[in-house]
């Protein structure tokens, strides 16, 4: 039986003050004396080789101090995985899609540098372009990258058991296909940058990033600068959700720019250029066929997967396989079998977001379970429920569910939507769908082959014992890390809440690789608690020599230190303290020592009081290629039934109701968990219904804003019921584990499985638009 004293309750977020009142700062509210102002020349055309780079007219312009491009700037490559690294800061010899970086302008305000990079004459040979997925896999097709022929980026073939006798032995074996679109983040703070050389040669970059560590990194290794010289901060974030997490050609540009130059530079995308940088949600292609027994009984699982994944890799072969892998739960499989294709086209190169790499192929799969227990006549619900894993059981591809609530997820958003008084039983142009989903606490695996620790942490107590303060390289970025992080340390050292603050997102405080993949819980909380731990065992041994009481025996709990579970003759130690602090008007008292009567009194003979705590994954994963991915700790999951309602003289949807349950082990700040459910319900609402990046046929973004790109608004969000499943997780601090990613699995799938409810029309293509439903019902009609 839990009996925390802070942690699973609604806690308000340390962030929030600053934010509600206007206060709190983002990168692009930095200034510093004689601050220059950066802008970027990005290629017009799709494709094309570059003949000749003239930036005279540009040097010379009055205000000008830097112009740069390849010539300055080398040509090391980059990316994200060191096994794709296909990038350099400015293009040398070819343009691969409109938007890409050719050249950087410092000067000494915005207008000028915009009219800088207008004077600067580029001489292009054009080439032939291919923006098709499918196209640009086919023989002679035109090709982005000398060294990938065929244009594939990375390939996965997978085999876990024996899919094709299995398949033979099935009562019936259903297909169904899957098309969605390329969709962005839409996150309200564009990126923007502020990078400075001091007299010492030391840069310190602040930026709107998810992932310092990994920026800090990449911009020594491209800039030639020693990666100790290179300090990276992250100011208030205005959202991320994936495309944050890897360096851009706008940090380095700054970075540069400063170098060359010896000033502060400033640079921000415009919301057009979000777009054209993009690193958002590829466009995917699935076909799967599903073998079942007549009683519903999954057997096997074919899976095919190509992916749109624009002129760079990105971290697109981690998202190739994880569109195979993350199918390998949270249901019972005997043999699964995985061919997926990333393919180079000329638009900006694709990425991370939300769910990376598992949400368009968990809306298939969902779809198809869903279209299989229709075959069967059975309840979908039930069918899952009959197939769902449990805690201690491994998927067919070797993850291990150390917790699993998905069976009490179920359970939970069926009896919280009354499913069984509604599925089937509704109106017509009414329907009712369900769907389940699952992700990784956290990737199992850096980015880059090493043994280095995920998460480090370091707590300093204050010197008079009243303040704990928590030093992380972790990102918070609106999720709530940080007050996540204070929660665990003042449970930890048995201290109210207030008594915390965190100091987060500065390579100099820690290493911690940051807010992706949803790991900060699980792994920058583990390093918190052992931060933590350390610091209650150093004055722990302090009292025990004063109070003759061994340490094991003491204990801090809502402020105060118990000896045996009681309070102790510690007279003589308050005494101590009050004579140290003759004149102040807080002098301790009650029944019990105080925290901080305690931490000063192990200050006075230890000196500063410092913690630190570390965390790395055991060795995850089994032998074959491609094990790393999808590995995790742990796994969150999730559960939802949608209500929607279709005009059938429209076809347009609306969504009247969410039942969500996501399993996050322990909520360790009740509202901050909800707040990511309902989150991940709105994303998925808008990338089922409404988001796409449109390009014209020159390859040029139609939609670059968020006038035309359409996302949810307050108005499109139903009543949401959220409803929180404590499995407990042991490898989780505290039993916690994610939420941030994994809820919004079902969120698509189970709208489409709805809407196939009210209009009897699958719909197997995003976004699922007024006109294109609206065209299916009228097929429908056609038909016998």
């Amino acid at each position: 039986m839990r009996d925390f004293q802070v942690l699973g309750a609604r806690a308000p977020r340390l962030d929030a003050p600053a934010k509600s009142t206007g206060q709190a700062k983002y990168a692009d509210d930095l200034t510093m004396s004689g601050m220059l102002h950066g802008a970027l020349l990005q290629s017009p055309i799709a494709h094309g080789k570059i003949l000749n780079i003239d930036t005279s007219k540009a040097r010379k312009l009055k205000g000008v101090r830097a112009v740069v491009t390849a010539r300055e700037a080398g040509l090391v490559k980059y990316g994200v995985s060191p096994a794709r690294y296909d990038e350099t800061l400015y293009c040398h010899e070819k343009v691969r899609y409109v938007g890409d970086e050719i050249a950087a302008v410092a000067a000494v305000d915005l207008e000028t540098a915009l009219e800088a990079v207008e004077l600067i004459k580029v001489d292009y040979e054009e080439l032939p372009a291919v923006f098709d997925m499918f196209e640009a896999m086919k023989e002679g097709a035109p090709q982005l990258h000398a060294e990938f022929p065929g244009n594939v980026t990375a390939e996965v073939h997978q085999e876990f058991g024996e899919t094709g006798a299995l398949m033979a032995q099935c009562d019936l074996v259903v297909d169904h296909t899957f098309l969605s679109k390329r969709q962005d983040a839409a996150f309200i703070e564009p990126h923007s940058c502020l990078a400075v050389f001091d007299l010492q040669g030391k840069l310190t970059l602040h930026t709107s990033t998810q992932v310092p560590h990994y920026v800090m990194r990449t911009v020594a290794m491209v800039l030639r600068i020693p990666v100790g010289d290179v300090r990276v901060i992250k100011p208030c974030v205005g959202g991320g959700f994936g495309p944050k997490s890897e360096a851009t050609p706008l940090e380095m540009s700054a970075c540069l720019l400063s170098k060359v130059t010896g000033r502060p530079v400033r640079m921000n995308y415009t919301r057009e250029q979000v777009f054209l940088h993009s690193r958002a949600r590829h466009q995917f292609y699935a076909e799967m066929s599903l073998g079942v027994k007549k009683d519903g009984t999954m057997l096997a699982l074919r899976n095919k997967a190509v992916l749109d994944g624009g002129a760079y890799t990105s971290f697109g072969i981690a998202t190739v396989y994880y569109s195979g892998s993350l199918l390998g739960g949270p249901y019972r499989l005997q043999a699964m079998k995985y061919d997926g294709w990333r393919a180079y086209t000329n638009k900006p190169a694709c990425g991370a977001q939300r769910g990376h790499g598992g949400v368009a192929h968990r809306a298939c799969f969902e779809q198809l379970l869903d279209k299989t227990a229709d075959e069967l006549g059975i309840d979908p619900v039930e069918m899952r429920l009959k197939n769902v894993m449990v805690a201690g059981q491994a998927t067919i591809n070797e993850l291990n569910m150390s917790s699993l609530g998905m069976k009490e997820c179920i359970e939970a958003v069926r009896d919280g939507s009354d499913w069984k008084n509604k599925k089937g039983k509704l109106p017509k142009g009414k329907g009712i769908g369900s769907a389940c989903g699952f992700f990784v606490s956290g990737a199992g695996y850096p980015i880059y082959r090493s043994d280095t620790y995920h998460s480090t942490v370091v707590i300093k107590v204050a010197e008079d014992g009243g303040t704990v303060t928590v030093l992380t390289g972790s990102a918070e970025i609106g999720q709530g890390s940080d007050t996540m992080l204070a929660m665990i340390a003042a449970e930890t050292l048995g201290i109210p809440l207030e008594c915390v603050r965190v100091l987060s997102g500065d390579t100099e405080y820690s290493v911690d690789l940051g807010a992706y993949s949803s790991r900060q819980t699980l792994m920058t909380g583990h390093a918190a608690k052992e931060a933590a731990e350390s610091v209650r065992r150093q004055i722990a041994e302090v009292l025990s020599v004063h109070m003759g009481c061994d340490a094991a025996h003491i204990t801090f709990r809502n402020g105060n230190v118990l000896f045996r579970g009681g309070p102790g003759d510690f007279e003589k130690l308050r005494q101590g303290y009050i004579k140290e602090h003759r004149g102040w008007t807080d002098p301790p008292g009650g029944d019990y020592l105080t925290f901080r009567e305690a931490a000063r009194l192990a200050f006075l003979e230890k000196g500063t009081l410092v913690g630190t705590g570390k965390y790395k994954p055991p060795r995850l994963g089994g032998a074959y290629k491609g094990a790393a991915v999808g590995t995790s700790p742990a796994y969150g999951c999730s559960a939802q039934v949608v209500e929607v309602s279709v005009d059938l003289e429209t076809g347009q949807v609306s969504v009247d109701n969410m039942t969500d349950a996501h399993d996050c082990g322990l909520a360790i700040n009740l509202t901050s968990v909800e707040g990511q459910m309902q989150g991940s319900l709105s994303m998925g609402l808008g990338e089922c219904l409404f988001e796409e990046v449109k390009f014209d046929s020159r390859g040029r973004i139609i939609n670059a804003s968020l006038g035309e790109y359409k996302i949810p608004t307050a108005l499109d969000m139903p009543n949401v019921k959220s409803i929180v499943v404590e499995s407990n997780e042991p490898n989780g601090p505290y039993g916690a584990k994610e939420v941030g990613e994994g809820a919004i699995m079902p969120t698509i799938p189970a709208i489409l499985n709805a809407i196939y409810d009210a209009t009897g029309v699958r719909i197997n293509e995003l976004p699922v638009t007024a006109e294109r439903l609206y065209m299916a019902m009228k097929e429908k009609e056609k038909k016998p």
